[in-house]
This record gives structure tokens, sequence and C-alpha cells, in this order.
């Protein structure tokens, strides 16, 4: 699996973009923010996006889903509790420093459970809530990987103080991924760096109550 990252947005926001080797088709997880820079790669290397991946809808992980979709004409996968705030992003944006963006129709819902054949991967989606209601992870078989949006971080977690959020039920969210993959597993997270479960398992301070 090749995967680019691009750290987009006023509030650093990893978006990425993969394809099984190198592979001519293409999928995009979490474009928030600057869509020519997404499309740099795509355009440069004459991909063809298959899908949108969205992990959540927040404002920085949604911002570019309209124009990006517009320009490769790929299918926007959207978490099915979270389809309203996307076809109205503005009204979901906190204070005027950030946007203006563009609301997007979803094409396709995901709620966890759901197995998706797309570029060349298959990726299950598993629900994830805890940071945000509907929240979903997509982990990509056979590459012990998973794209996590804001649910794990290296050395933190999610915040819970936004509407929707809830402590308990993240980490319920992330006992459910440390136990249904290997320490091995690469964490692509919405923001910061990479890391691994096991790592986060091991040294990350936020999740000490995963062993009471």
């Amino acid at each position: 699996m090749d995967v680019q990252s691009l750290t987009v947005g006023p509030v650093a926001e990893n978006c990425y973009l993969l394809r099984e080797g190198d592979s001519d088709r293409a999928l995009i997880v979490d474009p928030g923010d600057e869509a020519e820079r997404i499309l740099e790669p795509v355009q440069a290397l004459g991909l063809t996006v298959e899908a949108i991946l969205i992990t959540h809808c927040h404002f920085d992980h949604i911002g570019a889903v309209a124009p990006v979709a517009r320009a490769t004409g790929a299918k926007v996968y959207c978490p099915e509790i979270e389809v309203p705030v996307l076809a109205d992003i503005m009204s979901w944006v906190p204070g005027r420093m950030f946007g203006p963006f563009e609301s997007y129709e979803a094409d396709e819902t995901v709620a966890g459970g759901e197995t998706l054949e797309l570029g060349g991967f298959e990726l299950d989606v598993i629900f994830t809530p805890g940071h945000s209601p509907g929240h979903v992870t997509y982990s990509v078989r056979g590459e012990d990987a998973i794209f996590s949006g804001d649910v794990l971080f290296q050395g933190s977690v999610g915040r819970v103080d936004l509407p929707g959020g809830d402590w308990d039920t993240l980490l319920g969210s992330i006992r459910t991924l440390v136990d249904e993959h290997s320490p091995e597993t690469t964490v692509y997270p919405g923001h910061m760096g990479l890391t691994t479960l096991g790592a986060e398992r091991a040294s990350n301070p936020f999740l000490a109550e995963l062993a009471q």
C-alpha cells in the first residue's frame, strides 16, 4: 500500500491519498482543506480516484470534499449519522475564522459493519464514536493499517468536549480497535504523526483505563 499524507488547513489535518502499489486507482481519506494541494499528486500521477472516504464531519476533515469530488468524479462515503453536517457545513463551523466551505450531499453512507471494495482494497468500516456521534474508522484488510480520524493520536486521543463527544464512548471505541487489530497495526490519524496500536497501548497516558 502506497500512502501519501498531506497536512492541510489551519488546524493541520491529515488527508491521505492511498493506492495499491503503483496502481492508477486511488482513494482519498478526509480531504479537509486546500483542494488544489490534494489534487496535485492525483493529477501528477494520472490517478483515478474511486472514492472519498470520510471518518467524521468536523469541518477540518470535510472542507475540501465538494471541490475534490467535483474534480475527480469520485463518490463520497459519509458516516450515516453525520450526513446532515456534510450537507450544511457552515452551520457547524465555530465562529467566522474558518471557511467558507462548500456543502455536499453524500453519495454513499456508512454506519459500521460494512466491507468496501474500492481501489483494489478491501476496507472494513468500524463504528468508532466518542469524538463525534457517527465517527468511523477504515481498516485495510491485509495491510495492518487503520485510518482512525480523530479517535486516536500519537500520545493522545480525540477531544470529547464538542457536541456529541463522550469519554466513555471514545474509550470503548479505542478498546475495539486495540482488541480487533494486531499491535503492529499502523495508525494513520487525523492529526499529528503516524503511530502503531502497540505503541499507543504501551505509552499513551490516555489509554491507562484500557488495562482496568
